[in-house]
C-alpha cells in the first residue's frame, strides 16, 4: 500500500528501490522515515496508504495472479504462458514460439 501511495506522489520507483535495499528493516516507521527521506507530504502519504481503492486494487492484482497461476515472485509469462523452466534454452525457445506465432498472425 506505501509503495501504490507513493505513486500518488509520482515517486513510485524511488519509493520501490528504497523499500528493497531496506527490505531486512522494514516497519512502518521505516516506511515513514523512507517517505520523509525522498520529501513526501507525509499526511498526504499516510491518507493515501489507508485508501480503500488502493486495497481494492491490490486485492484484485492478487486475485487475477491466482487466477493466472502465480503462486509466487518472480513469476515469468512469455506471450501468455507461465514459464516453468527457467533455463536460457526455455526462455529462447517460448521466445521463439512466440515471435512465430505473432508473424502468422493476420494484420502482423
Amino acid at each position: 500500500m506505501a509503495a501504490l501511495a507513493a505513486d500518488g506522489q509520482g515517486k513510485f520507483w524511488q519509493f520501490h528501490d528504497r523499500l528493497f535495499k531496506n527490505y531486512k528493516q522494514l516497519s512502518d516507521q521505516k516506511i515513514k522515515d523512507i517517505a520523509r527521506d525522498l520529501g513526501f507530504d507525509i499526511e498526504k502519504f499516510e491518507k493515501q496508504m489507508k485508501d480503500p481503492g488502493i486495497l481494492a486494487q491490490i486485492r484484485q492484482d492478487m486475485l487475477d495472479g491466482n487466477q493466472a497461476g502465480v503462486r509466487g515472485t518472480p513469476t515469468v509469462f512469455i506471450g501468455g504462458r507461465l514459464l516453468r523452466n527457467w533455463s536460457p534454452k526455455e526462455f529462447q525457445k517460448l521466445i521463439d514460439k512466440e515471435l512465430g506465432r505473432t508473424k502468422q498472425s493476420p494484420g502482423k
